[in-house]
């Protein structure tokens, strides 16, 4: 076993652990009221990926399931903070929280490789069009009553989150690879 999946199969059950305080960490940042508008998109659009129904890998898939949404997360944090110019208009918790998602993104890069690494960033950047539920990161970024709403499904979303476990295992690497490789568009 190789440093990178010695690492991976320590970060990546924590990442499961925390997914539910994630999600919610993200969802206040979104609602922060001064926010950066390119900020706020990357940030919902983390949001909007977690609760939608059908994901790159289905929730149910034992081990697997939530950490696209894991990822997902981290790369949106990342793509939000590299967009925001006030960072300390964050309450300090909120801030660390985004600041250690967005630091996790380098091993989701290092973990995917760069074509896999690629094909997700697009895939993020797609999701700015994507609706759930009704509603658009477009609406949801205009509208802050909407916004609300919103923020407050992911809450409930994650104080109802149970984190599955990940055995740690190189197969599941692999296996997350190929699942990756295949869901990811070209």
């Amino acid at each position: 076993m190789d440093d990178l999946d010695a690492r991976c199969l320590q970060a990546f059950p924590q990442w499961l652990q925390s997914l539910g305080g994630d999600l919610r960490t993200m969802a206040v940042a979104a609602d922060t009221e001064e926010l950066d508008e390119a900020a706020r998109r990357y940030l919902l659009r983390g949001v909007n990926y977690v609760l939608k129904s059908l994901d790159l890998i289905p929730d149910g898939i034992l081990d697997l399931g939530y950490l696209d949404d894991a990822f997902v997360l981290r790369v949106c944090a990342s793509s939000a903070l590299r967009n925001c110019t006030d960072v300390d208009g964050f309450e300090p918790d909120v801030r660390e929280g985004l600041e250690r998602l967005a630091a996790d993104a380098s091993t989701v890069e290092e973990f995917l490789g760069s074509d896999l690494n690629e094909r997700l960033a697009r895939f993020v950047d797609g999701l700015g069009d994507l609706t759930v539920r009704g509603r658009s990161v477009a609406q949801l970024t205009e509208d802050a009553s909407l916004r609300g709403e919103v923020c407050d499904e992911a809450t409930a979303w994650a104080a109802d989150y149970l984190s599955p476990n990940f055995a740690s295992e190189e197969k599941n690497l692999i296996k997350l690879r190929a699942f990756l490789g295949t869901k990811l568009p070209s």
